[in-house]
């Protein structure tokens, strides 16, 4: 366990994934004042190479007995003075920038104690990472020395028993949990490459030795297949609650995402939530929130552990916006889900869910795109969005793949996605930044896909062709964006919104900038909600009661991430990283390396 700070701890604050402080020296009053105190410089993007097209600047600093600790997109480690930003010092694990990795990111660190060890003894405190070339090391938290006793020489190799293809597709994005004296990973998998990808085990190390505990994999039923399915992986945050020796697995699609004939059935375990004993991996109970997912709708989201009807429960939000509730012992929704009938593929050889579960109170995001919804800047843009709509196959949520396109709403980008949600627990509010953008997914028959396939793959917000080796179908997938450059739906193309779980409806949503948004928002005790995300250079501040937009502060670079908060000698300080998405500057996101912390005069 990690010694307790007047700050954040662990990636989403606590390793519940709450995103709040009880913080409030700043408030609504005062949020005004808040000025910049500080602001470090990464160097990230030197020396430049083809891969900062991708990076993502996705961190948020922990703070942990009197140092922050944060990593770049290139899985630096850096560790800061909380008061006036000074680095105490950096780790560069050295992972070749000439490699072409699916993703380009590290969205944090872990901390823990060795309670055994003296507290001068190395690595008594211990800061571990997961890389994008699938290692797994253990810091010094003190100097930034690898701790020679765990694994090989203080890392692990994680391609090990994984099924591993070829480099650069098997990552660890996320950072990793740390459940008494287990650390415990997932991984990020490339989609849509081929149906027989990586194993998406997850698996806990002795925070010591570094020796494996035990290996827990999401989609045993695949290894009866003649060609084993993959992924299904844990490519998010993992939350825990460690007084009842539960960790929290959001999981991802078994692959391909867009056919699955090959995977027939509904995935068990994939698109889900699954609690496991955290000291034996034994599983305790799983729930899918996508039957046989054909949509690319991971649970992208960390759970948060909240507090429901006076119950321990699991709050779940989703890429397609709906938001479930589920008892923390048992996995039993919390509200009423319906098991609605949902539209057939026409594929040849897939066999769609005839249902899918839908929460019985509100979405926390718009679920439904018509042509009469159909907007547009210019009349020119709207009728060229209502043509394309018409043209598109489109009946509603979970309308499956199609050879003619089909439109799916909200896309793949949520909802909510790895920006997760925050948990005011003292007004019962959930906060999520949500995104509300079109996508069209059009498969295409193998015998076709060699004449079409061209290199727009190389950036997934701008089209994308994908193989599906090992199936009938190739795919295209992009977004719905009319000539004239915005989305065919109305904006906000994001909004932060905060949800209500004692009237199960939103209370309000706010704006986010012009765009989409890729982050998430913290709540404090102050009465406000921070959220940076927008691809517009804005670190804002909400009032938690009305979701008014009170105060905002440009920023060097966009900040596709999440703020943190900490008290340090009697002040309050708001933290973010603001280095834009490479995959994402055709939208606007402004590229750089900043770390900028706020405070009152």
């Amino acid at each position: 366990m990690v010694a307790s700070d007047a700050g954040w701890s662990a990636y989403g604050h606590d390793l519940g994934g709450t995103r709040y402080s009880p913080l409030k020296q700043i408030d609504a009053r005062n949020v005004s004042r808040l000025q910049a105190a500080w602001t470090y410089r990464t160097g990230a993007l030197e020396p430049a190479t083809g891969l900062n097209n991708k990076a993502a600047f996705e961190a948020t600093p922990i703070l942990i007995e009197g140092t922050l600790y944060l990593t770049t997109p290139f899985n630096k480690v850096i560790a800061l003075d909380p008061g006036t930003g000074a680095e105490k010092w950096t780790f560069d694990p050295q992972v070749d920038r000439e490699a072409d990795y699916s993703e380009v990111s590290s969205r944090g660190v872990a901390a823990w104690v060795d309670a055994k060890a003296p507290r001068t003894a190395a690595c008594a405190v211990r800061i571990f990472e997961g890389t994008i070339d699938a290692r797994l090391l253990a810091l010094d938290a003190k100097t930034g020395k690898l701790c020679a006793g765990f694994g090989q020489g203080g890392a692990i190799d994680l391609t090990a028993n994984v099924d591993y293809h070829h480099c650069c597709d098997y990552e660890v994005t996320s950072a990793p949990a740390v459940v008494g004296d287990l650390v415990i990973t997932g991984s990020s998998i490339g989609d849509n490459r081929e149906v027989s990808v990586e194993r998406g085990i997850v698996r806990a190390y002795d925070a010591r030795s570094g020796k494996l505990r035990w290996t827990w994999d999401p989609i045993p039923w695949s290894n009866n297949q003649a060609h084993r399915t993959g992924a299904a992986n844990a490519w998010s945050t993992l939350a825990a609650d460690p007084a009842r020796d539960l960790v929290f697995i959001p999981t991802g699609s078994a692959s391909p995402d867009y056919y699955g004939g090959e995977r027939p059935g509904n995935n068990q375990h994939a698109n889900s939530v699954v609690a496991l004993k955290a000291s034996t991996g034994a599983e305790v109970w799983s729930y899918q929130v996508v039957h046989h997912d054909l949509w690319d709708y991971d649970v992208a989201s960390q759970p948060a552990l909240i507090q429901f009807r006076g119950k321990p429960a699991v709050a779940v939000t989703t890429k397609m916006g709906s938001l479930f509730v589920l008892d923390r012992l048992t996995g039993k929704p919390l509200m009423q889900v319906d098991e609605k009938p949902v539209p057939k593929s026409d594929i040849p050889g897939e066999a769609a869910a005839p249902t899918q579960p839908f929460p019985a109170w509100s979405a926390m995001v718009p679920q439904k795109l018509t042509a009469d919804d159909a907007w547009g800047p210019t009349p020119e843009a709207k009728a060229w969005c209502q043509e394309h709509i018409r043209a598109l196959r489109n009946e509603g949520m979970f309308t499956p793949p199609s050879l003619q396109g089909t439109l799916i709403f909200p896309g793949n980008v949520g909802g909510v996605n790895w920006g997760s949600a925050s948990w005011d627990p003292e007004r019962q509010l959930l906060f999520a930044v949500t995104n509300r953008l079109p996508a069209v997914v059009k498969l295409i028959p193998r015998a076709d896909f060699k004449s079409t396939y061209n290199n727009r793959d190389a950036n997934r917000m701008t089209g994308e062709y994908a193989r599906q080796g090992g199936t009938p179908f190739a795919v295209y997938r992009d977004f719905l964006i009319s000539p004239a450059g915005t989305p065919c739906n109305a904006p906000p193309w994001s909004a932060l919104v905060a949800f209500d779980l004692n009237t199960g409806k939103l209370r309000w949503e706010s704006a986010v900038g012009k765009s989409i948004s890729m982050g998430g928002a913290i709540a404090t005790g102050g009465g406000l909600v921070f959220a940076g995300a927008s691809l517009e250079p804005y670190l804002r501040a909400y009032n938690t009661d009305t979701g008014a937009e009170i105060w905002k502060s440009e920023l060097p670079a966009s900040a596709q991430s999440t703020p943190m908060t900490y008290e340090w000698q009697g002040r309050q300080y708001i933290v973010i990283c603001a280095g834009g998405h490479g995959k994402a500057r055709d939208f606007g996101a402004k590229m750089g390396d900043s770390v900028v912390a706020f405070r009152l005069p």
